[in-house]
C-alpha cells in the first residue's frame, strides 16, 4: 500500500509538514494492523500490504530523520549489535512460585492461606476465590513504560537483578512499543516461541551443520540473549503479559482478574484462557482440563498458576522468603521416558563416601538430553531391583535432577547383570599411588580399572565411602570446596582451573595455592596473562578470611556451615581450637559425640597438624568479634529454625540470635529452648511438639529479638 500514484514515494513527500502528517497517521495504521495480527490474532490485510506501508513509513524517516519517534514501528530493529548485556536492578523483585504437585497438595495450600487470613480481622468479608492461569513454559520478561512509551525490557536474573535486553524485546510484535494510555508502569510477562517456529529454526540450524535447539523455551531464551537484534527479530518470538508490578496514573484494580482485563484495555497481549473460580475444586478442574489440551497450543505449558483474586488479601499475605503466599504454581506431571543404563560408576565425594550413578544411553526427557542419573546408594538398587542393561523409566520435571523411576523387568533378556559393590575401587587409591600406579586423574567411572583402593560400608547406613581418607577423587573434591563460595571464596578458581592445577602438580596441598607465582601459571595450556592476573588478585583477596569460613574449607567430617560458625563463636581463634578437648567439643550446643569425635580427631592427626602449620603462614584469620557480655532473654538459649520467615532471611535471623547470646543448631533435642517456625516448617515443627520444646511464632520471635 505504498503512496498512491507514485511508483518512488520519496516524489511524493512533499514538504516536511506533509510527510509528518502522513508518518504520524502511518504509526497508527501500522500499529492498529499489528494488534490485529500479532494480539489477537485476526489479520484483515495481507502480509504484502503491511510490509508495504511499513516500507512508506521507512523511507519518510530516512528523508526527515527528525521526525522518527521512540514508539514508532521503524524502530523495532533498530538497535546496533551489542558487546554485552548491561546490568538493571528492578523496581521490585522478582518472585518465583512455590510448587505443588498434587491435589493434596494445593488443598494444603489453600488451607495454609485460610489460617493466615483468619488471623488478620479485617479480611472477614472478603470473598476468597481464584485466578487460574496457564503456566507458560517461556522467559520471564519484566517491561517498564515512562509515559506510555516503553523505555527498559528486562531479565528476570535472580529475582533482584536481570539484564538489559530492550531491544531484543522491540523486535517482539506482540509486545507494544507505546501503550493506549499515557501512563507510568512496570509489567511482567512471559515471553515464549510458537512450536512451528520451532520446527523452521531447527531445520535451518540442520542444514547449516549448527546444534539444534531443545525445545521451544530454551529457544527463546537463547534468542532473547542474541547480542544482535536482527537475529532476535528472525525468530518471530511472542508473549503473554500477565501481572502489573507498578503503575502510576492509573489505580491499581482490585483483584487479579481485573489486572489482565486493564492489561488488555493497555494493548498488551494477554493469554486468554485464564478463568476465576469460586473454589479449589473448580482450580482441580481447570487443571485436569489443561492436563489433556496443553499440547494443541503452540506454545509450552508446564502447568498452571493459582492466584487469589482479591488484591486485599494478596497484600495481607504478602510474601515468605521466596514466593508469594497468595499465590502457587500446580505443575503437571513430570515427563518420563525410557533409556537403557549401560553401566554403573562410582563417584567419590569430599568425605569419600560413594555415589552410585547410572550411566543411560542418552535420550532427550523434559527438554534436555540425558546421560546420567543417581541411584543414590545400594539399598536403592536394591530396592529398584535395576542392573545393568536395564531399561528404566527415567522422570524429570522441568530443572529437577532426574530420577529412575522403575525397572520394565517385561524387557529383560537375561544377559542384565546385578550391579554389587566392589571391594576395591580406582579412586579410593591414595593420591601418591595413584601417581605411582600411572592412573590417570579420576573422573569417577569406577569400572575403568581393576583394583584400587579398598571401600567399606558406613556402619548404620546405606552408604560406603574409601577406606583409605586422602584418595586422589577425594582429595580433588576437597580441594573443589575448599575454594568454594562457602569456604575460602577463591572467585577464579572453580573446578576447571583445580583440576588443571592438581593434573599439572603446581599444587598438591590446600597452602600450595597461596605460593602460586604468574610464571608458574603462564606454563600451564591455556592460562593466558588476564586470566592468571585475574586468578592471582583473587587468591591475594582470600588470603583474609573469617574463622568459621576457615574451618568450613577444612572438609571435616560432619561439620558443616552452622557447627563451623558455632565452633568459632565458642572459641574465637585457630590456636584455641587446636587443643581443644572432646568433652569442649561436646559442650558446644548441637554438637554431639559423632561431631566432637570428629572435630578432636582432626586436630589431632599429625598430617593435618602440618598443614595447619603451613596454611597459617600463608593466610590470616580475622579475629572473631566479641560480644559484650550483657545478658538478653536470649544469652544461653539454643534456638532451631525451621521454615521460612518473611521479615527476615535465615541467616538474618541466626546473626540476631548469636549477637544477643543465644546460639542456632540444625537439629530438635530436648535441650533446644526454642522452636522458630515460620512459612512451610518441616518435621523439626512435630519433633518439637512431641519432646515439649516452646514453639515461637514468627511474630513472638521478633518481639524477643527487640527486647
Amino acid at each position: 500500500m505504498a503512496l498512491r500514484g507514485n511508483t518512488n514515494p520519496r516524489n511524493a513527500l512533499g514538504n516536511h509538514k506533509k510527510a509528518q502528517a502522513r508518518a504520524e497517521k502511518l504509526r497508527v495504521v501500522i500499529d492498529k494492523h499489528r494488534y490485529l495480527y500479532h494480539v489477537l490474532d485476526k489479520p484483515d490485510i495481507t502480509d504484502e500490504a503491511y510490509d508495504s506501508l511499513m516500507e512508506e513509513l521507512r523511507v519518510i524517516e530516512e528523508q526527515f530523520p527528525d521526525l522518527e519517534t521512540p514508539d514508532s514501528p521503524t524502530q523495532r530493529i533498530g538497535g546496533e549489535p551489542r558487546t554485552s548485556f548491561k546490568k538493571v536492578t528492578h523496581e521490585v523483585k522478582q518472585w518465583s512460585y512455590d510448587d505443588v504437585f498434587s491435589y493434596d497438595g494445593l488443598l494444603k495450600w489453600e488451607a495454609r492461606a485460610k489460617r493466615f487470613i483468619d488471623d488478620h480481622v479485617h479480611l472477614k468479608g472478603e470473598k476468597l476465590s481464584y485466578c487460574t492461569e496457564l503456566k507458560i513454559d517461556g522467559l520471564k520478561i519484566i517491561l517498564t513504560y515512562k509515559n506510555g512509551l516503553l523505555v527498559q525490557g528486562a531479565t528476570r536474573g535472580n529475582g533482584l537483578v536481570g539484564e538489559d535486553i530492550t531491544e531484543n524485546l522491540k523486535t517482539v510484535q506482540s509486545i507494544p512499543l507505546s501503550l493506549n494510555k499515557k501512563i507510568d508502569i512496570s509489567v511482567v510477562g512471559e515471553a515464549w516461541m510458537k512450536k512451528d517456529e520451532l520446527v523452521r529454526i531447527n531445520e535451518e540450524r540442520k542444514k547449516k551443520g549448527e546444534p539444534l535447539f531443545a525445545n521451544t523455551r530454551n529457544a527463546a531464551a537463547g534468542s532473547l540473549r542474541q547480542l544482535d537484534p536482527k537475529i532476535a527479530a528472525s525468530r518471530r518470538l511472542d508473549s503473554f503479559i500477565y501481572d502489573i508490578d507498578t503503575i502510576k496514573g492509573l489505580s491499581m484494580p482490585a483483584t487479579q482478574s481485573g489486572e489482565l482485563d486493564l492489561l488488555v484495555d493497555l494493548g498488551f497481549k494477554v493469554n486468554p484462557h485464564h478463568r476465576v473460580t469460586q473454589t479449589i475444586g473448580g482450580v482441580e478442574e481447570y487443571y485436569k482440563e489443561w492436563a489433556h489440551k496443553k499440547e494443541k497450543e503452540q506454545y509450552g505449558i508446564d502447568g498452571i498458576v493459582i492466584k487469589i483474586n482479591s488484591r486485599v488479601i494478596q497484600e495481607t499475605l504478602g510474601y515468605t522468603g521466596k514466593s508469594p503466599r497468595w499465590g502457587v504454581a500446580y505443575k503437571f506431571p513430570a515427563e518420563q521416558v525410557t533409556t537403557v543404563i549401560e553401566s554403573i560408576a562410582l563417584q567419590v565425594g569430599r568425605t569419600g563416601v560413594l555415589t552410585p550413578v547410572a550411566h543411560l544411553r542418552p535420550v532427550l526427557v523434559a527438554g534436555s538430553v540425558v546421560s546420567r542419573a543417581t541411584l543414590h546408594n545400594e539399598d536403592e538398587i536394591k530396592r529398584l531391583d535395576v542392573r545393568v542393561g536395564d531399561t528404566v523409566v527415567l522422570q524429570k520435571a522441568g530443572d529437577v535432577i532426574p530420577d529412575i523411576v522403575s525397572v520394565i523387568k517385561e524387557l529383560r533378556t537375561g544377559k542384565e547383570k546385578p550391579y554389587v559393590f566392589p571391594k576395591n575401587v580406582p579412586d579410593c587409591l591414595p593420591a601418591a599411588s595413584a601417581a605411582q600406579a600411572g592412573l590417570p586423574a579420576p573422573q569417577g567411572d569406577a569400572s575403568r580399572q581393576a583394583g584400587g583402593g579398598r571401600i567399606e560400608r558406613i556402619p548404620n547406613q546405606a552408604a560406603y565411602r574409601c577406606v583409605n581418607k586422602n584418595s586422589f577423587a577425594q582429595k580433588r573434591r576437597k580441594f573443589y570446596h575448599f575454594v568454594s563460595k562457602h569456604a575460602l571464596d577463591i572467585e577464579k578458581m572453580g573446578p576447571r582451573i583445580v583440576d588443571a592445577l592438581l593434573d599439572n602438580n603446581p599444587i598438591a596441598s590446600f597452602d600450595d595455592i597461596f605460593t602460586l607465582k604468574k610464571g608458574d601459571l603462564l606454563a600451564l595450556p591455556r592460562f593466558g596473562e588476564k586470566s592468571v592476573d585475574n586468578l592471582l588478585a583473587s587468591i591475594e583477596k582470600a588470603r583474609t578470611t573469617d574463622l568459621s569460613r576457615f574451618i568450613i574449607g577444612l572438609s571435616i567430617e560432619h561439620v558443616g556451615e552452622e557447627t563451623a560458625e558455632d565452633i568459632a563463636g565458642t572459641f574465637k581463634n585457630i590456636e584455641a581450637i587446636r587443643h581443644v578437648s572432646k568433652e569442649d567439643f561436646e559442650r558446644i550446643p548441637g554438637v554431639g559425640e559423632v561431631v566432637a569425635r570428629s572435630l578432636y580427631d582432626w586436630f589431632r592427626d599429625e598430617e593435618n597438624k602440618k598443614l595447619l602449620r603451613r596454611l597459617l603462614k600463608e593466610i590470616t584469620i580475622k579475629p572473631v568479634k566479641v560480644v559484650q557480655n550483657i545478658a538478653t532473654p536470649l544469652t544461653g538459649k539454643t534456638f532451631v529454625l525451621t521454615g521460612t520467615l518473611s521479615s527476615l532471611s535465615r541467616d538474618e535471623a541466626k546473626k540476631r540470635i548469636k549477637l544477643l547470646g543465644g546460639h542456632v543448631t540444625g537439629s530438635v533435642s530436648a535441650s533446644t529452648d526454642f522452636v522458630v517456625v515460620g512459612e512451610d516448617s518441616g518435621s523439626k515443627y512435630d519433633h518439637a511438639k512431641r519432646l515439649g520444646v516452646r514453639i515461637l511464632t514468627e511474630e513472638e520471635f521478633l518481639k524477643m529479638l527487640s527486647l
